[in-house]
């Protein structure tokens, strides 16, 4: 197999990647938006981190695989894993909630809530 193919297959396997990245940051987010919180990690409650641990733990795993992927093909860093780790963490106690964020990632997303 050449180069030229095996940089195509990688390339096909990249935006399959991100779409299902996509499907998954949509569905985590529809779901703050209703109302469960811990996606973005802002309070310290352990059982809520604990119900959101795998779901941002196969989130970030994917994403940097699609980071690696964009390495080997000389793109740019998957933007969207960059906004969603910066996204997380602690925030000031004035700072929106968590539903009202993922609400406002979904309208960014144009994925409606």
């Amino acid at each position: 197999m050449s180069r030229a193919d095996r940089l195509e297959r990688l390339d096909s396997q990249r935006l399959a990647n991100e779409a299902e990245f996509a499907d998954l940051l949509i569905a985590a987010l529809r779901e703050t938006a209703g109302g469960s919180w811990g996606l973005f990690g802002h309070n310290s409650d352990k059982f809520t981190r604990k119900l959101w641990d795998t779901r941002v733990s196969e989130l970030i795993e994917l994403g940097e695989q699609i980071d690696e992927m964009r390495a080997a093909l000389g793109l740019q860093p998957f933007e969207l894993l960059a906004e969603f780790q910066a996204s997380r963490g602690p925030v000031p106690s004035n700072a929106p909630g968590e539903p009202k964020q993922a609400k406002a990632w979904l309208e960014r997303l144009g994925a409606g809530s």
